[in-house]
């Protein structure tokens, strides 16, 4: 049942119109993905159409158990709403891949996959999630992405803005929300739903912009979106950043047929209209004006790094098809990997920020030598060629990400990197008269 006082709201906002919206709301959710280009192609088995504005967005008929493919364990793809992958095009209209951009509220990591993708190697994306509890899950999922161009922290809006002052090319504020766009997905919302939430979450909203907006450059973008539907939330606080702020709205070229609708201003996703979760998107550039660039300075103390085992880092280089790219640095035992274009603001970052994830575990020292972490196994820059290689099964997959023990015959003694469909899944180390998963624990598949 339909929030009464939402009803009134959305007759008032929407006109006869609404009645379409509450018959969509009590209609089964659209399930999407988007791919990864890890892999180009589709192994569902069901009908599947093509997300408009989005190229490697697809619409899945069946919602399919997502655990049992091993492919979406290994980053091959991320199910995302169809809606919020609208970001693309905001980004192909005003952001440059060369950008260093802030995903402010960014778990579980949609949003943020689709910018580490969009960016790849020219930018660098700062990955943030204040929420502690889901500051993990999103690290987990920046790793099976695999692009390793990014950074994942644990801070809240207002240290941004009063540290990185006139930083980012471009801040991302999908903010927490009333939720309404959910009302068909989560029944929770329409329990928590009520007019005073609305108001809440439309003060939050303002509170963390404001928070933030120092940290974006003068002439760079924000691009702040929704899933709700009210004005307040939308319309009203993109009104307030222009106005009290300092920004110009900026339009987005949409195809009729999408049947997005423009707002006043922004961009609604209602999902009697546009095939997807109800969702608002709007993009604002921050009134140009001279400025002291962002530079990075690194006290001596926080600039010193531990010294580095120069035959390890000889070793972990050879897992790279691209080893010259990359910085490493060691911190006690483990490695760790990361752009070289920008190893100063990412050192930066490390002494300043609580820094969940910088670039990508590379190394982990056991006994007299290094062996390769997890997250090597998902880079897109992995040099295959430097382990040994064993191909499973689909049942054999699920049994390694379950953590459990494998049985496979006239395998190689020492490190193997386990495939599925050609695709890394992760190491696991025969010692003769056992097979070591080396599957992280706190990633396995717990229920089926």
């Amino acid at each position: 049942m339909l929030p009464v006082e939402f009803i009134e709201r959305m007759r008032q906002q929407l006109g006869g119109e609404a009645d379409l919206l509450f018959q969509s709301l009590e209609q089964q959710p659209v399930t999407s993905i988007r791919l990864n280009d890890k892999q180009d192609v589709l192994t569902f088995d069901c009908d599947i159409d093509e997300v408009p504005w989005q190229e490697d967005g697809y619409y899945l008929s069946e919602r399919p158990v997502f655990t049992l493919d091993p492919l979406f364990h290994a980053g091959c793809y991320y199910v995302q709403e169809a809606s919020s992958m609208f970001l693309q095009q905001a980004l192909e209209q005003y952001v440059t891949r060369d950008a260093v951009v802030l995903d402010l509220c960014a778990a579980p990591g949609g949003k943020s996959t689709l910018l580490s993708q969009y960016l790849g190697q020219g930018g660098l994306l700062i990955s943030n999630e204040v929420v502690r509890q889901r500051v993990f899950i999103l690290s987990e999922n920046i790793q099976k992405w695999g692009n390793g161009n990014t950074i994942v922290t644990h801070n809240s809006p207002a240290q941004f803005g009063e540290q990185c002052t006139n930083l980012f090319d471009c801040v991302v504020v999908d903010a927490p929300c009333s939720g309404e766009g959910m009302f068909r997905k989560d029944p929770q919302a329409r329990d928590e739903w009520s007019p005073y939430a609305v108001q809440q979450c439309a003060e939050r909203q303002r509170s963390i912009l404001l928070d933030v907006w120092d940290a974006l450059r003068p002439g760079g973008v924000l691009i702040y979106s929704t899933c709700t539907f009210n004005r307040e939330e939308n319309e009203e606080n993109v009104q307030w950043i222009a106005e009290c702020l300092g920004a110009e709205v900026l339009p987005l070229a949409c195809d009729p047929e999408w049947g997005i609708t423009e707002g006043q201003p922004g961009y609604h996703f209602y999902p009697h209209r546009a095939k997807g979760e109800g969702f608002y998107i709007c993009a604002l550039r921050k009134t140009p004006e001279d400025y002291a660039p962002f530079r990075p300075k690194l006290a001596r103390s926080a600039g010193k790094q531990q010294a580095v085992n120069s035959d390890y880092i000889r070793i972990a280089r050879t897992w790279l098809q691209h080893p010259e790219n990359w910085a490493i640095r060691q911190s006690d035992r483990f490695l760790t990997a990361y752009p070289l274009h920008y190893r100063e603001l990412i050192e930066w970052f490390s002494a300043h920020f609580t820094c969940v994830l910088l670039g990508f575990g590379l190394g982990e020292e056991r006994g007299r030598t290094i062996a390769p972490q997890h997250s090597v196994s998902m880079l897109k820059d992995l040099r295959r060629e430097a382990f040994p290689q064993v191909a499973l099964s689909q049942e054999q997959a699920l049994a390694y990400l379950r953590t459990e023990a494998l049985m496979i015959d006239n395998m190689s003694v020492g490190l193997v990197l386990l495939t599925y469909e050609n695709v890394p899944l992760g190491f696991a180390k025969n010692v003769g008269n056992r097979l070591n998963n080396l599957y992280p624990n706190e990633w396995r598949i717990r229920k089926l």
